[in-house]
């Protein structure tokens, strides 16, 4: 008698992304190169966590290979986060947004993307990938309650 085959459970995708907030309470977008998956949207930058790597540092080394700024783990605030169950095709994701107020340099978008200042309120009406769109109502809202 064979017995049935146990298909495993794909590994939990853990990403970081920042909302960069100046002192005039705007935000930092990025546009996705093109050539990338869902090029040409509005996201939080950020990127994967690696193994044996925690949250915040995922972020600060993130965010200086994607803007060439530096943050500090202790300026993060954790805000909130969006969750994807995956399917055949994508890993289960999950999506963790902290805020920052403070940072070195100057941000320099990567090659290909582009880089805005934007009032959270204005967040709504860009284009951006699914699990950005939580997150950028979450900010606005948190940004509103905190004026």
């Amino acid at each position: 008698m064979d017995l049935p085959v146990m298909e495993t459970h794909p590994t939990m995708l853990n990403v970081v992304a920042l909302a960069l907030l100046d002192g005039a309470g705007r935000v930092l977008m990025q546009r996705r190169p093109e050539a990338r998956a869902h090029g040409g949207l509005w996201e939080f930058p950020g990127g994967k966590v690696e193994a044996g790597e925690g949250a915040a540092a995922a972020l600060v080394r993130e965010i200086a290979e994607e803007l060439s700024i530096t943050i500090e783990e202790a300026d993060l605030a954790p805000l909130t986060f969006a969750a994807s169950p995956g399917d055949e095709k994508a890993r289960p994701l999950v999506l963790l947004l902290y805020t920052c107020r403070r940072w070195q340099g100057e941000p320099v978008p990567e090659p290909g993307a582009e880089l805005e200042w934007l009032h959270p309120e204005a967040l709504g009406a860009l284009a951006m990938p699914p699990l950005d769109v939580p997150l950028a109502a979450a900010l606005a809202l948190h940004v509103k309650n905190s004026q």
